[in-house]
């Protein structure tokens, strides 16, 4: 090898060392990630930057950042490293056939999805399935992820989206609370405590702007987590919006009940997202084949699980 072809090829560690302290903005922030010592990740640098030729962080008592070439260096790296990531797990996995990285909203996973995959496992025993949490966009590529559930609208860039379903929404409190507080309209809500998701900022407001109720629907709690909304509605404290697929084994139970009869779609829907460069990719076929079943047969029977 000559001494340019050894220049272009600096060591695993090094890089590994650039791309944490480039995503992280802190040397120590990087030494704690990858277990190493505040040092041993300077020396990194200063010798990757020795072997490249080139400043890749501007330093000064305020902490680094990454210079021009190091924001292009960056970027560069950071997706080659996800690559090889990726491609050293399906190596790993190989000995026991393909292997499928999912990315899962937490809910939706735990609530809806994860129950089901036994008879997945069942029907394809051959394919690992790896689980991964996301929620929103993402990328795919940098990720080391080939497929992805969605709720939101069917426009991530660079992938196909298969529709899987709609979202109802009602309004549920615990059977205490409705005791206490009789509900016979929409606009009756309007009067009590109302608990909102972060991620459904405009689920009441879209309530009752489809039944046609004017006025804005009152400030009250807000959680960050679907447990949390739950387990808040179920101790009295008020009345939510949500989901009622994600919710079928607290109204089966009586532990919560429909507020209000009415249900309303939401503006968002789920979807299967993946790469169109991993459409044809087996496990994912195979995935996509076999959710489009499962969604269909809990359309048709909602008590299929």
């Amino acid at each position: 090898m000559t001494n340019l072809s050894r220049r272009l090829l600096p060591s695993t560690a090094a890089l590994a060392a650039f791309e944490s302290v480039a995503r992280l903005g802190s040397f120590s922030s990087a030494a704690d990630e990858l277990s190493l010592t505040q040092g041993a990740i300077s020396r990194q640098i200063s010798g990757l930057e020795e072997q490249l030729g080139i400043v890749l962080f501007d330093r000064s008592s305020r902490g680094v950042a990454l210079t021009e070439p190091g924001r292009s260096y960056a970027k560069a790296i950071g997706s080659a490293l996800s690559q090889i990531r990726a491609a050293s797990l399906q190596v790993m996995t190989k000995r026991h056939g393909d292997a499928l990285n999912l990315a899962m909203l937490p809910t939706f996973g735990t609530r809806w999805l994860l129950p089901r995959i036994p008879r997945f496992v069942a029907q394809h025993p051959d394919i690992t399935l790896n689980f991964a949490t996301r929620i929103g966009i993402f990328d795919f590529e940098r990720d080391g992820l080939d497929v992805a559930i969605h709720i939101g609208q069917p426009n991530w860039p660079g992938a196909e989206c298969t529709f899987l379903m709609d979202e109802m929404v009602a309004p549920v409190c615990s059977p205490t609370f409705q005791a206490d507080n009789p509900v016979r309209s929409a606009e009756d809500l309007m009067r009590l405590p109302l608990l909102h998701m972060a991620s459904r900022p405009g689920g009441w407001a879209h309530f009752f702007e489809t039944l046609g109720v004017p006025g804005a629907p009152s400030q009250g709690m807000r959680f960050e987590q679907f447990a949390s909304v739950g387990q808040a509605c179920s101790a009295g404290l008020g009345v939510a919006l949500m989901p009622l697929f994600l919710i079928d084994a607290e109204l089966k139970s009586g532990a919560l009940v429909q507020a209000l009869p009415q249900q309303v779609r939401s503006p968002s829907s789920y979807y299967l997202v993946a790469p169109i460069t991993k459409m044809d990719f087996r496990p994912v076929a195979l995935f996509r084949a076999w959710l489009i079943d499962e969604v269909g047969r809990y359309s048709n029977e909602p008590d299929y699980a």
